[in-house]
């Protein structure tokens, strides 16, 4: 009721996002203060940061929706047509910008260095980047990628005032070819699986029910036992070494998305290649968002960085203490599973936690999930979405892509904050 009112509308990402209210709340105030609240950055440039960053996955939904609101800011219609059209200030955060999207531990203090300095390249163009607005632009970027994750892993259809929006019709072979960029999957439109029909014809459990019986033992077998730092960092490396496939790739986007990227085909690429030298891992006890990165952004943007952390630690603690079919359950174990893989997807490792718990906890299917919508998010599918934690709630389904965006955004920020940091020092 609050975001209609104040909105004026419902999006779906606030409809989907309302099955967990307490974020949903840290959600909204986050974003107004991004976009609509005082800031280093004017409003209309907000917005089409966050359409150049949502359109390196080519998220159209999010194109759309974010177009409106740039011109309703008051920017200029003739931007939209490309980024040739754009402020020279603007172009030059495409580099940051890619690898923020997609290799984020590339960023370096030279990165960071160029964006200060850019009238040296844009001479009289007035292209240099303040380090408060550099820092502004910087979390709308990560935060919009996070946002893209989230629409196509919950497979959100636009609204049906926007182009190839429609309301809630059955699947159909004629819907189905329609699959493309313009057009995401939408598992969470679909209805639920029966959670209360826990056998088959022939009175054995459920594939889907055993399942859950399956992890429910596991989360109360756990034990945490003593490892040696060698053993621990051999786990994280064994973890992330391992050969995760993503979905198909999607085919070409829309002219109206190249429009609004740079270098197009650049992705991301495992941070560990077997046979290749990878780069070095982040160590949380090195550079983390509690110790370093919230400290250096209370420094230069207070306001945002109060809102960011209470938006982590809504997410990190939210739960209804059930699963599935279970009520009473202890669910820690298995979020901070999945956050700290998502992290381990990005390279950044915590010495005090033993990832032998994720691959105990996090069966193939939803690592599979996880890493196509936290890497490649435009290459998730339905069946994806539809595979793991089959006898799941659709809310509990949301819940891990809100973790997964969370998770996703606050290494992005601790890559670029560091060389940030880097530089400063």
């Amino acid at each position: 009721m609050e975001a209609f009112l104040s909105l004026g509308r419902l999006d779906h990402v606030t409809m989907v996002m309302a099955l967990h209210p307490d974020y949903l709340n840290c959600f909204l105030s986050t974003q107004d203060a991004l976009l609509e609240l005082d800031g280093p950055l004017p409003r209309p440039w907000r917005y089409y940061i966050v359409i150049m960053a949502v359109a390196r996955h080519q998220c159209f939904y999010l194109v759309q929706q974010y177009s409106a609101g740039f011109l309703e800011a008051g920017g200029e219609e003739n931007w939209l047509r490309g980024l040739q059209h754009t402020h020279p200030k603007i172009r030059c955060l495409q580099t940051l910008n890619k690898l923020l999207a997609h290799r984020p531990w590339l960023i370096t203090q030279q990165h960071i260095q160029s964006s200060l300095l850019q009238e040296l390249v844009c001479p009289g163009a007035d292209a240099r980047w303040s380090l408060a607005e550099l820092i502004h632009a910087v979390v709308l970027m990560a935060h919009s990628h996070s946002l893209a994750s989230f629409v196509w892993g919950c497979g959100l259809q636009p609204e049906p005032d926007h182009l190839g929006g429609h309301t809630f019709h059955p699947p159909s072979p004629s819907n189905q070819e329609l699959g493309n960029a313009c057009r995401p999957h939408s598992p969470t439109n679909n209805k639920p699986q029966s959670l209360h029909s826990p056998a088959s014809e022939d009175g054995k459990p459920e594939v889907g029910v055993m399942e859950v019986e399956v992890l429910m033992k596991r989360m109360v077998e756990l034990q945490r036992q003593e490892w040696s730092q060698e053993e621990m960092i051999t786990r994280f490396e064994r973890e992330r070494r391992e050969v995760i496939p993503t979905a198909v790739v999607r085919g070409t986007p829309p002219d109206l998305l190249l429009r609004l990227v740079q270098d197009p085909d650049f992705s991301y690429e495992d941070f560990s290649v077997r046979g290749e030298q990878s780069p070095p891992t982040m160590r949380a006890q090195d550079y983390s968002w509690e110790d370093h990165g919230f400290s250096l952004m209370n420094r230069l943007l207070p306001d945002m960085s109060q809102l960011l952390e209470e938006k982590f630690q809504v997410v990190c603690g939210l739960t209804y203490n059930r699963m599935a079919m279970h009520e009473d359950v202890d669910t820690r174990s298995l979020r901070k599973a999945l956050w700290n893989y998502i992290h381990c997807l990005y390279g950044i490792r915590y010495d005090d936690y033993d990832y032998g718990e994720v691959n105990v906890l996090l069966e193939r299917g939803l690592k599979v999930y996880v890493k196509t919508v936290a890497c490649h998010p435009e290459q998730t599918t339905a069946s994806l979405y539809s595979a793991f934690w089959r006898h799941f709630r659709h809310s509990e389904k949301v819940h891990v892509n809100l973790l997964l965006m969370e998770a996703r955004l606050q290494a992005a920020l601790l890559y670029a904050l560091r060389a940030i940091t880097n530089y400063m020092t």
